[in-house]
């Protein structure tokens, strides 16, 4: 497991949370991703089932993030619309084990909003998400002065 290189905000006296963070302070390059939803890169479907949408969305997020050197572990924030919130309700245990095989044990801030409908039909979620890439160190920074 990849340690998050960004700062989890969750206040001491809440509850804490599971599967998302309050918030996440961050600092270096923005990278923002569109609405995805559960299609191949060929923007061809396989699957009608929420849980299979879901992972394909992680797979398409995985994916994005590499163009930019970036992995999920830069995650910083995921919003989530769906068409119907009891879907996604049920099936929080399977959404759970497809987002950590896919997406690691990091749990950027999160939100999730039910929609009416998706631009695409066969769509039963659609996920945006920001990540944000650490710049490297300075040269000579993060070495011992000779």
């Amino acid at each position: 497991m990849t340690q998050s290189p960004h700062e989890p905000l969750n206040p001491k006296n809440w509850k804490p949370a599971r599967g998302y963070a309050n918030g996440i302070a961050a600092s270096g390059r923005l990278i923002f991703l569109g609405g995805l939803v559960g299609w191949t890169g060929e923007q061809e479907f396989e699957s009608d089932d929420f849980v299979a949408q879901a992972a394909q969305i992680f797979h398409n997020i995985r994916a994005v993030l590499a163009e930019a050197g970036a992995r999920p572990e830069h995650l910083v924030r995921l919003t989530w619309y769906v068409t119907d919130k009891h879907e996604y309700l049920s099936c929080l245990r399977p959404l759970g084990a497809a987002y950590r095989a896919v997406l690691g044990r990091h749990y950027p801030a999160m939100a999730l909003v039910q929609v009416a409908a998706l631009v695409e039909d066969r769509a039963k979620l659609e996920i945006e998400a920001t990540a944000v890439l650490p710049e490297p160190p300075a040269a000579g920074q993060g070495r011992a002065e000779r």
